[in-house]
């Protein structure tokens, strides 16, 4: 099977999604290298990175289902890297 390392970048503005982008996150959860969540408190809003190593389907389906999130803004960066184990 082919994957591609990636990184999504997430900006939650609405603190209510949190539950459901945790769900989300639990469900692909074989797929994460590891994330980060920074809490900016001053503003009200957390920014997380998540790390993946899946296949390209995969992870565009995470990207577009947290993006469906209201409140959330998503980006994905893929890296270069193919894995073909």
């Amino acid at each position: 099977m082919e994957t591609r390392v990636a990184v999504i970048s997430i900006i939650v503005e609405n603190g209510e999604t949190v539950g459901q982008l945790n769900s989300l996150l639990h469900e692909y959860g074989d797929y994460i290298i590891g994330r980060m969540g920074i809490p900016y408190r001053k503003l009200k809003i957390n920014i997380i990175s998540v790390a993946l190593d899946a296949p390209q389907n995969i992870i565009s389906a995470l990207s577009g289902k947290i993006g469906n999130l209201p409140g959330v803004s998503v980006k994905t960066a893929y890296s270069g890297v193919v894995n073909h184990e």
